[in-house]
């Protein structure tokens, strides 16, 4: 199994959270692969200069390329949430499953519709970096529920 995990977030050299990315990708490799990509682009950081509007439909566009392989499951404050059980479905007999976490003004309403599913994490805000650190220890999570490994309990 395949995870991709694709974020609207410039890429930084994070000392106090990659080390705990890290861990949770070394840990999950027995069940799947996980990869992290950092998407920022220039279209994008002139759109936030402009308006909401111009900054989702920039995501859309940075992200649109990653949609046609795989399970692809969107982060979104306004869809239902889930707890770690539901969440672990998303893996079940799947091969590649894309995440998609979008950038600050959140997605477009027709990115949301072309992802297999929404879910929301609750209606908190967090920082890209944090959220990178509960979704990678939700994915292990997860993959030891799938997987009937004691960690989850």
């Amino acid at each position: 199994m395949k995870i991709n995990i694709y974020i609207i977030d410039k890429k930084s050299k994070d000392n106090l959270y990659a080390p705990l990315i890290e861990h949770y990708k070394k840990i999950s490799k027995p069940f799947a692969k996980v990869e992290i990509f950092e998407i920022f682009t220039k279209d994008i950081s002139k759109a936030h200069e402009i308006s909401t509007e111009a900054s989702q439909k920039s995501y859309t566009i940075a992200l649109n390329k990653y949609l046609s392989n795989g399970y692809n499951v969107a982060l979104d404050p306004s869809s239902k949430e889930v707890d770690s059980y539901i969440f672990s479905d998303l893996f079940k007999d799947r091969g590649v499953v894309n995440l998609f976490i979008g950038g600050a003004f959140g997605f477009e309403r027709g990115f949301l519709n072309k992802c297999n599913k929404t879910i929301s994490f609750g209606k908190i805000t967090m920082s890209h970096k944090l959220t990178k650190v509960v979704l990678m220890e939700q994915i292990f999570r997860g993959l030891t529920i799938l997987n009937n490994h004691p960690y989850h309990k």
